[in-house]
C-alpha cells in the first residue's frame, strides 16, 4: 500500500517549532495524524511505502536520504516511547494488583469479623457482603490494565514499527510544470 504526499518543500514535513535538526525533528502534528491513520487502515501484514512528491524543491538523493532516515528516525522513536508507556501501564497494573490483593485480604478478614461480631443481627450480612464487594471493586483497575488497557497500546507501537519499516520515495512532483508556482 502507498501513500503518496505531495509537499511544496521537505521542511513542510517537520515540526517547524521543533529546534533539532533535520534528522532529529519531530514530524509535523498534521502530517504524522494524516501517515499513522493511513497506516492503521491498511491490513497489519500488508508492506507499507511513502512516496513524498515535491514540487518547489528538487528531489535529489540528499534530500531523500535526509527524509528517509528522519522518517524512519522518527517512527522508531515513537515505537520505543510506546513500549515504555506499556511497561509504565504493567507497571501500575503490578502495583495497584499487589494493593487490591492486600485490601481484599485486609476487606475478607474485617467481613469474618463483624459477621461475628453482630452474628445474631439481620444486618450483619448486608455489612459482610457490602465489604466484601468493596474489595472486589479494588481490583477492578489491575483487571482491567491485565485484560483490556494493553491491547491498544501494543497495537499503536506494532504501527510504529511497520511505519518505520517502510519504504519511503522522495520524486519530483510530475504535476508541477516547471517554473510554475504551486498552488
Amino acid at each position: 500500500m502507498v501513500l503518496d504526499l505531495r509537499l511544496a518543500e521537505s521542511r513542510q514535513l517537520f515540526n517547524m517549532m521543533d529546534p533539532a535538526p533535520f534528522r532529529e525533528r519531530d514530524l509535523d502534528p498534521v502530517a504524522e495524524e494524516y501517515i499513522v491513520d493511513w497506516g492503521r487502515e491498511t491490513a497489519p501484514r500488508q508492506p507499507l511505502a511513502l512516496s513524498i512528491h515535491l514540487s518547489r524543491e528538487r528531489a535529489t538523493p540528499a534530500v531523500a536520504s535526509l527524509l528517509t532516515d528522519a522518517i524512519h528516525s522518527y517512527f522508531r522513536e515513537r515505537a520505543a516511547a510506546t513500549r515504555r508507556e506499556l511497561k509504565r501501564l504493567f507497571r501500575d497494573g503490578r502495583i495497584s494488583l499487589a494493593i487490591g490483593l492486600a485490601f481484599v485480604g485486609v476487606a475478607v478478614f474485617a467481613s469474618e469479623f463483624v459477621a461475628a461480631l453482630f452474628a445474631k443481627d439481620s444486618y450483619a450480612t448486608i455489612v459482610k457482603d457490602s465489604i466484601v464487594i468493596g474489595a472486589w471493586v479494588a481490583l477492578w483497575r489491575p483487571m482491567e490494565i491485565f485484560f483490556y488497557d494493553w491491547w491498544p497500546i501494543r497495537r499503536k507501537a506494532k504501527l510504529y514499527d511497520r511505519l518505520a519499516a517502510m519504504e519511503v520515495r522522495v520524486l519530483d512532483d510530475p504535476s508541477a510544470a516547471p517554473g510554475s508556482a504551486p498552488a
